[in-house]
């Protein structure tokens, strides 16, 4: 990856807040559209909560990135929780256990241009998001 990246520890709902901040912050930076900005915070909120809730907190570092054609975010949230059991269920369009913004997974899948997770059962999971300028 490369870019600038900043990282943040996810442990209390004040760190939730403070990634949300981020990646507006980066999102300006990078000039994504004011649409795209709060599809991407949208996504960082829930899965940034998701990292707190169910992964009993971890990490999240945002990155800026250039492909050679747009710059654009990419975001990883990483935690070291009981991973995720049924990888199908939770990416199923309107499953939830509750507590988040109600998105799930597959809606904040939706919200980004590419997501990508890597889970195990008892090693934890670790999401990659990447939101790319217009």
């Amino acid at each position: 990856m490369n870019g600038d990246s900043e990282r943040l520890e996810v442990v209390s709902d004040q760190d939730v807040v403070r990634v949300r901040q981020l990646v507006r912050s980066v999102a300006v930076q990078v000039k994504l559209s004011l649409v795209d900005q709060t599809k991407l915070v949208t996504a960082a909120s829930e899965l940034a909560r998701n990292t707190l809730v169910y992964g009993g907190g971890g990490s999240v570092e945002v990155f800026r990135v250039d492909n050679g054609r747009r710059p654009g975010i990419k975001i990883v949230f990483a935690d070291q929780g009981p991973g995720i059991a049924d990888l199908d269920l939770a990416l199923t369009d309107g499953y939830t256990t509750g507590g988040g913004l109600g998105l799930g997974l597959s809606g904040a899948r939706r919200l980004v241009d590419e997501f990508d997770i890597d889970t195990a059962v008892g090693q934890g999971t670790t999401i990659t998001v990447t939101k790319w300028c217009r």
